[in-house]
Formats: structure tokens, C-alpha cells, sequence
């Protein structure tokens, strides 16, 4: 329910504050008070976007601000799941329009969405307008008004569930045998684009070797010319290294006999002689095992064309690439041949989880079925005595050829205002007042069966009065009961039948006019209920009758 209300900078409201109560509640005031500002107020709250000439001040942002009771939403997983503070009582949400159009909005002091608020809001406050009415004639409405009557939420909630698997392999399914069609048509080219790769055995790491191998054999001679030249400049006998090197060593350690404190450069001296004796024989090795090869050369290049013509056939940069490439199709081929075998299988699969949600379904229809009746004769009952007294209606379901997301039902209200009247679709033959009565019944129907939204009827009691006004204001303060109810209202009747009554109207400052809501006391209560009564002229007859209104309560 909704605790309080705050509006600033909007329209003709400088400041405003609200704080509504439990059960029923009337909100009165002449025509043009400023009760749809209020409404359109609240509006941003749900979500909706402002108009900036709505600003009082063009100066100043515009602020509306509501705080929720909550402990009765079961919210937490939606607060978790958008990242919003949550402590499970109260919800405060907060809308702030600049003058330029920009707004933000908040939950908890949490920035969010107007995709997040709207869906929030929309399970905190229901604005029952003329417009929603046009909610009765929706085949997925008046499902949805047959599943809230009933008391065992696990029925609608096991068949969803099981269509959901149902759906889930179903669509599995269906791609299988598209992915099997493409496929098919598709699997001779894939097959020669495997045996190529296949017949190619490529081999991890091959092509940067035969790629250095080539190298290594096109310079031969050039390689075979450097190393004999190093060899030579090492160990040749009239200007090799080596040998000076090698009495060079021998000078040393002759030296380090009387002069102890060259035995280390000795052995440096002596490191670098072996070092480079090593490496002369290198040379040696390397020299001798290089031989230019004709045949290997040739072969390494059609094995490096077969590499490298794949690469630009498959558009790929390696031969691990071709290699994965390969393994993808021969997993694509395997798949072929084993298609009959996986689509026998899911078929199986999907003909269970279909028989278990027809199951799920028959039970759900069922109870659907009950509350049909139950909502029949409620909305019978009801509307007779809101002036249709020879009101028939009947809920009528009719199959669907699949199952869907709501069952395997379709429905249809129908309705007939007068005797002998052929009953027909409520949106074909009832009128606006009819709908709206009807739409009143169904609300306050479900309002002891479900945990509703607060809900604000914003002058659905237009075009009736006396009785019917009587009737329709004890329907509100029944659903009164069970959640919070705002009705605003122009009938006495239906704004004797509140437990707390709030009045809105105009006036002028030097510089402006205001509007502003509060709250009624006993006294004022009658006073205004007697306006209502009998105009701006008070008499004593309307002010009697306004204390009688309110005291058969």
C-alpha cells in the first residue's frame, strides 16, 4: 500500500504532502480542483514521461516522491536481481525531472531504470481509468483473472514448468532438423573439404619447420663458405687462433709456477682456448652434415604449397588452425551420420514432456473451469444490483490446437444486459458503463484472493447515481478490506462509504494559484459530503442527509 505521496514543482502543486491510510479511501473536490494533476503526478512514479510545461517553476526540478508498505510484495528476488536496497517493509521511489526534460529515477535511494520502475510500480499501484476497461476485452486478461481466483498457485505454476521443458526441447528440436536440412545439403562440399584436410595429415608445428629447412637447404654453399672460413680462422697453422691460443696457455701456466697469482687467468686463458676448440669442431660437424639435396628441396616445396594453398582456401594462418578446422568438420560429418539416431531421440523426449504437460494442462483447466463458475455467479450477484438486472454472462473456453505459455485455453467473456439478448463477446455488446461495472465486480472479486496492488479508481462510478452509486460504493469498501482502495468521486454516496476521506481544491495567492489535498475530519466530512449533496448553496436537508450517508455505515 501506499503510506505517503510528496509532489513538488508540478503543474499548479508548489509543495504537497499526503499521507494515506488503510482500507477505503475517498478523495472529492469540485471539477478543475486538481484532482487528474495529482493522478498525473503519480503518474511518474509508475514510470510515464513528463511534459516540462508542467513545471511550476522552469527554474526548478520537479520531484514525486511515494513511499510503499511492501511486506506483503514477496519482492526480495525482484530487489536482488536489479540491485536495489531491500529491507523487506518499506520502498521509497523517487522521480526527479529537470527543466531541460532529463530525469532520474530511484528505489531506496538506488538509481534504476524506467524499464525497472515501471514493472516495480506496477506491482505496487493499479490507476483504474476509463481506458483500462479496454482490459476486459483481452483474451489474455480474462485468463489471467481465472488463474488469480485460484487458491493453489503450484497448478498454474506446474504447468508452466512443464511447458517450459516441453517448449525447451521442442525448439531443440526444430533446430535439429534445420541444422539436419542445412546440413544435408551441405555435406558433399563438407565432405571433400574434409578429405582434402584429412589426406593432407597435417602435423602440428611442421610448417615452421620444413619453413627453416628450406632456408637452411637454398643457402648451402653459402652456409658450407662460412663455416670453413670460421674453421680455418680458428685452427688454420698459419693464421689459426687456436694455436697461438694453445701457447699462449701453455706460457701461462709455465708462469703461474713461480707466480701463483695468475693461476686464475691461466685457467680463463684455458677456458677460452677449450670453448673455442669447440667451437672449430662445430663447424666441422655442421660443414660436413649439410648437403645440398635436390629431391628434399623439391619435396619440402609441394608440401609447403599443399600447407599453404589450404591456408588461403580456408582463409586460416596456421596448420593448428587447419587442424581445428578439420576436427570441427569431421564432429559436423559425425553428426550427420548420427542425425535419424538424435532426432529419433529428442522426438521421444519431447512426446513425454508434451504428454506431461497436457497433463499439467487438463489439471489446470480444471481448475480454471471452477472458477469460472465462481466468477459467473459473482459477476451475476454483483451486477444485478448495479442496475442490470437481467444480466446473464458466461465464461467460454475453447481449445487451442497447441499447447502455449497459458495452457491449452483460450477464453471468452460473454455477456447480455437484456432478456432474450443472445449472449456475445462482452467487447461487442456491452457499454462503456456496463464494462465498467462488470470490470469493478471482477477487481473486487480478486482483491480477497490475491495480493493486489493499491488501487486508485479514478471516477469509475461516472454516469451512475442512487442506488447503483450505493451498491458500487460498498463493492470499494468491501475490497476495502482485503488492500488499500483511493477512489476518487464525485458521487456522495460512494464518498460516504470511505474510512478516511481527503479533499482537493484550489486557491490564489498573490502571485499564483495552488492546489492542494487534506485530509477531512468528522465535521468536514459531512459539510462536504453535503456540498456534494446539494451544490455550493448548503441547506439543512443536504447537511442531514449527509450525516444520515455517513452514519448507516
Amino acid at each position: 500500500m501506499i503510506r505517503s505521496l510528496r509532489i513538488q514543482n508540478y503543474a499548479i502543486i508548489d509543495n504537497l504532502e499526503i499521507d494515506f491510510r488503510d482500507g477505503l479511501t475517498a478523495v472529492t473536490g469540485e471539477t478543475g480542483a486538481g484532482k487528474s494533476i495529482i493522478l498525473g503526478a503519480l503518474s511518474l512514479i509508475l514510470g510515464e514521461r513528463i511534459d516540462s510545461k508542467l513545471f511550476k517553476d522552469n527554474e526548478a526540478k520537479c520531484v514525486v516522491e511515494a513511499e510503499f508498505d511492501i511486506s506483503s510484495y514477496r519482492l526480495t528476488t525482484f530487489f536482488n536481481e536489479n540491485e536495489l536496497e531491500y529491507d523487506g517493509d518499506s520502498c521509497i521511489i523517487r522521480r526527479e525531472v529537470q527543466p531541460n526534460g532529463k530525469s532520474r529515477a530511484f528505489v531506496n535511494d538506488s538509481p534504476t531504470s524506467l524499464a525497472v520502475l515501471k514493472i516495480l510500480s506496477d506491482r505496487l499501484i493499479d490507476i483504474h481509468s476509463q481506458h483500462q476497461n479496454l482490459l476486459l476485452s483481452d483474451s489474455d486478461y480474462q485468463l489471467k483473472v481465472l488463474d488469480w481466483l485460484i487458491e493453489d498457485t503450484s497448478v498454474l505454476q506446474n504447468y508452466k514448468q512443464s511447458f517450459g521443458r516441453y517448449k525447451q526441447i521442442r525448439n531443440e528440436l526444430n533446430k535439429l532438423r534445420q541444422d539436419e536440412k542445412q546440413a544435408r545439403s551441405d555435406e558433399e562440399f563438407l565432405r571433400f573439404q574434409y578429405t582434402q584436410l584429412s589426406d593432407a595429415k597435417l602435423i602440428s608445428g611442421e610448417q615452421e619447420e620444413l619453413e627453416e629447412e628450406l632456408k637452411e637447404l637454398s643457402h648451402v654453399e653459402e652456409i658450407k663458405r662460412g663455416l670453413y672460413k670460421t674453421e680455418y680462422l680458428l685452427s688454420g697453422d698459419e693464421v689459426g687462433l687456436l694455436p697461438a691460443l694453445k701457447e699462449a696457455v701453455n706460457t701461462l701456466q709455465e708462469v703461474v709456477r713461480v707466480f701463483p697469482k695468475l693461476e686464475e687467468t691461466a685457467q680463463r686463458m684455458e677456458s677460452c682456448y677449450i670453448e673455442l676448440a669447440d667451437i672449430s669442431s662445430d663447424c666441422i660437424s655442421h660443414s660436413e652434415r649439410i648437403e645440398y639435396d635436390p629431391a628434399r628441396i623439391e619435396w619440402i616445396n609441394d608440401r609447403l604449397n599443399v600447407i599453404y594453398s589450404l591456408q588461403q582456401k580456408h582463409h586460416l594462418k596456421s596448420v593448428d588452425e587447419l587442424i581445428a578446422l578439420r576436427q570441427e568438420m569431421e564432429e559436423k560429418l559425425d553428426a550427420i551420420d548420427n542425425f535419424d539416431q538424435t532426432i529419433a531421440e529428442l522426438t521421444l523426449r519431447m512426446e513425454s514432456a508434451l504428454k506431461d504437460t497436457m497433463r499439467c494442462a487438463e489439471i489446470l483447466r480444471i481448475e480454471r473451469t471452477k472458477q469460472a463458475d465462481v466468477l459467473t455467479q459473482f459477476i451475476v450477484n454483483q451486477v444485478k444490483q448495479l442496475a442490470i438486472p437481467n444480466i446473464r454472462f458466461e465464461v467460454r473456453f475453447i481449445e487451442r490446437e497447441e499447447p502455449a505459455e497459458q495452457g491449452i485455453d483460450e477464453v471468452e467473456y460473454l455477456f447480455a444486459a437484456n432478456k432474450n439478448a443472445p449472449l456475445l463477446p462482452v467487447v461487442d455488446t456491452a457499454s462503456g458503463g456496463e464494462i465498467s461495472r462488470i470490470m469493478l465486480c471482477v477487481k473486487a472479486l480478486i482483491a480477497g484472493s490475491t495480493s493486489l496492488p493499491t488501487i486508485i479508481f479514478d471516477e469509475i462510478d461516472t454516469g451512475v447515481s442512487g442506488e447503483v452509486a450505493d451498491m458500487m460504493g460498498n463493492i470499494m469498501r468491501e475490497m476495502g478490506r482485503n488492500m488499500q482502495v483511493i477512489t476518487i468521486t464525485h458521487l456522495p454516496q460512494i464518498a460516504a462509504k470511505g474510512q478516511s476521506h481527503f479533499k482537493v481544491y484550489k486557491y490564489d495567492t498573490e502571485n499564483a494559484t495552488q492546489t492542494t489535498i487534506v485530509p477531512l475530519n468528522d465535521e468536514e466530512r459531512v459539510m462536504e459530503i453535503a456540498r456534494m449533496l446539494s451544490g455550493s448553496s448548503l441547506t439543512d436537508a443536504a447537511i442531514e442527509n449527509a450525516k444520515q450517508l455517513l452514519n448507516s455505515h
